[in-house]
């Protein structure tokens, strides 16, 4: 029997959860989550004041990494508040309200992801396709426009979410099926028509997702096109050394993100923390691995490393 569906005064609240099947494990993935944010913060952190003190690293590559970092930390912040009680104090319940910042926080961070993505690709398309017009065509102006629209963007594509969430009665059980809000998870609950929201959310991920990662592609085959135009052997190898970073981010946001999709299409008969695991997955890996990646990548952010920790250059 149906519920009594709710009004605005009386907001239901949800119940998220850990790892369905594996609640023994509980204390373990809280150490293993808090180690992955700890690594996530204070990488992120480091690489934004790399970037800062280094005044040879004011370019516009290290300014699209920049907002990369503090689009991770926005990622790693959106996530803690529920994901830490619930596996450490096993605090479950998140207000209505709650709810919906956490998941326009999280979706906002994860198309912000996207779009910068995409136009650090555009960052290695012009250097390489096009490098003595660089400084002409990435100036500090252009570099701020591009990150103001990639903000804009993901805010007007997201910003409806909780409003058609809301609007929705909430009749059922509402245990989430992640320990945070996502929209994905929270659209399965109400017992109204979800109809506009699917249609809606279907939208966003195509024009958001799907042309991001199309115009990635066809960057990377013009660079291809140019690289291979360059006859030195050594010029070509040191061309596609400045991608390698990028490549790697790339990979490291799309390929998990396709694995929960998959998952979420095909994998319906897999246990609950299958799933589960490969939204931790994507949410908690690209922010601790990228800042690794530049680290280890680029020989100007290693060197400010090691004089921040070992009070010298190399």
């Amino acid at each position: 029997m149906r519920g009594k569906p709710h009004n605005n005064s009386e907001l239901p609240p949800f119940t998220v959860t850990g790892l369905p099947g594996l609640e023994t494990s509980q204390h373990w993935m809280f150490l293993l989550l808090g180690a992955l944010y700890v690594v996530a913060i204070v990488g992120n952190a480091l690489i934004l004041f790399i970037i800062k003190e280094e005044q040879s690293l004011h370019q516009p590559m290290y300014y699209f990494l920049s907002l990369l970092s503090v689009n991770d930390l926005g990622v790693s912040f959106s996530t803690l508040p529920t994901v830490l009680p619930t596996f450490c104090f096993h605090l479950k319940q998140i207000s209505f309200n709650s709810c919906m910042a956490q998941m326009f926080f999280i979706h906002l961070f994860s198309f912000m992801e996207s779009g910068i993505l995409l136009v650090m690709s555009f960052d290695r398309y012009v250097a390489i396709c096009n490098p003595l017009r660089y400084a002409t065509v990435l100036t500090d102006a252009r570099v701020l426009q591009l990150g103001l629209a990639v903000f804009i963007r993901s805010f007007c594509m997201i910003f409806p979410l909780p409003f058609l969430l809301k609007r929705l009665p909430f009749c059922k059980a509402n245990v989430l099926a992640h320990s945070y809000c996502l929209h994905p998870d929270l659209i399965c609950l109400p017992c109204g028509d979800i109809t506009i929201n699917n249609i809606f959310g279907l939208f966003i991920v195509i024009s958001t997702f799907g042309l991001d990662s199309a115009l990635i592609l066809l960057s990377y085959v013009f660079v291809l096109h140019s690289v291979l135009a360059i006859a030195s052997r050594e010029e070509r190898l040191k061309a596609l050394n400045t991608c390698v970073s990028h490549l790697c981010a790339v990979l490291i946001f799309y390929v998990p993100m396709v694995g929960v999709s998959m998952a979420a299409r095909y994998g319906r008969h897999a246990p609950q923390y299958v799933h589960t695991l490969l939204s931790l997955v994507y949410l908690f890996v690209p922010p601790m691995l990228n800042p690794g990646i530049y680290s280890i990548k680029t020989k100007e952010i290693r060197r400010g490393l090691c004089k921040i920790l070992l009070g010298k250059t190399f």
